[in-house]
């Protein structure tokens, strides 16, 4: 059937080859199409494709994106989540944690993820508060496998990267119960144990890994460039590199997830404050890769916009990247050029 590329969707077949107007090829037959080669239509300003009849012609707008990943994915992400919870008694129990048994937790979701598209979007959809602090691990985990790989890191220290991310809260097992599902304020005595946690994340790394990086890295995640993070208020270059990947991905998931005393932030939003807080307090160029890294996954996802029109993200801007292409009704808007309307929430 001939539609339309405003009427595409992703999950949608091609059934002819398509080029542009200059005979260059764009997609080729039988191609599940996905935001990034929608977006690709768009700038080469294809309007109509021919698709293969849809099984489903109702897709549903509210339909996240977990719903869209195969049932085995949510299997490895649960059983990385278990895994988590399991080393948290461990460390209660021996005060240290097995490498082994770590590993055994952690790398099956890398090896299944790491070629997967819009793998954010369905770990940020599979949380409870219940389960938040082992969920949480999870996700900075591979968030910081990601961004090291984003930044051309070598694949070991890729895998270092997400297995210290997956590890850098192991330190909350020392933490009672009582204070990390605290619903109201916590005291100050209470939030000085809290700070404690990296510390007790060194401790328990430093017994468990010959591989001190991992440990450091841990007990560094809350240190921030001008000195006003904890437990060592350091500063800059006195900051290790896979410390300041576990920040950025740390603010990410907490800010996007669930939690008993904080409901989640849009995504948009969460982005938003990371550039802020990459003028003074987290790494400005790993924060801007993390970035650009994430706003395509926004391509194809319903927005509304500041007057309370809902549409469609078709295309981000390459220097603007929170001010995007928005398909509303029938027209196309430009947030770049439109100044007065911006994105109030995403819907995920």
């Amino acid at each position: 059937m001939r539609i339309h590329i405003t009427d595409l969707q992703a999950g949608d077949q091609i059934s002819q080859d398509i080029f542009n107007a200059y005979g260059l090829h764009v997609l080729s037959s039988g191609a599940i199409l996905n935001e990034h080669d929608l977006s690709r239509l768009y700038q080469h300003r294809i309007d109509y494709v021919d698709i293969e009849q849809r099984v489903s012609p109702s897709f549903e707008a509210a339909e996240t994106a977990a719903d869209l990943f195969p049932p085995e994915l949510h299997y490895k992400f649960e059983d990385a989540v278990a895994g988590c919870e399991l080393l948290f008694k461990q460390a209660i129990a021996e005060g240290r944690i097995s490498e082994e048994d770590a590993k055994e937790s952690f790398q099956p979701l890398v090896r299944h993820f790491q070629e997967e598209r819009d793998v954010v979007s369905l770990m940020l959809s599979m949380h409870t508060q219940d389960e938040y602090t082992y969920q949480h691990s999870v996700q900075v985990g591979m968030l910081s496998f990601y961004m090291a790989k984003w930044l051309d890191w070598s694949h070991e220290d890729q895998i270092r990267a997400g297995m210290a991310g997956f590890l850098h809260d192991i330190g909350k097992s020392r933490i009672s119960e009582e204070i990390l599902k605290k619903s109201g304020t916590l005291t100050e005595a209470e939030f000085e144990e809290v700070k404690q946690h990296p510390v007790h994340s060194y401790r328990i790394l430093t017994d468990s890994y010959a591989d001190d990086g991992i440990a450091v890295a841990a007990l560094q995640h809350h240190e921030r460039r001008d000195g006003s993070g904890y437990p060592e208020r350091l500063q800059d270059e006195a900051i290790m590199p896979m410390s300041r990947v576990i920040a950025i991905a740390d603010i990410y998931s907490a800010m996007s997830s669930d939690r008993v005393y904080q409901e989640k932030r849009d995504l948009l939003f969460v982005l938003k404050e990371l550039y802020r807080l990459s003028f003074n307090e987290l790494d400005a160029e790993m924060t801007q890769t993390f970035i650009n890294r994430m706003i395509p996954n926004f391509i194809g996802k319903r927005a509304q916009l500041s007057d309370g029109r809902w549409g469609t993200i078709i295309m981000t801007h390459p220097t603007d990247p929170f001010r995007p292409l928005i398909h509303v009704d029938d027209a196309f808007i430009d947030l770049s050029v439109e100044r007065d309307l911006e994105i109030d929430r995403i819907s995920t």
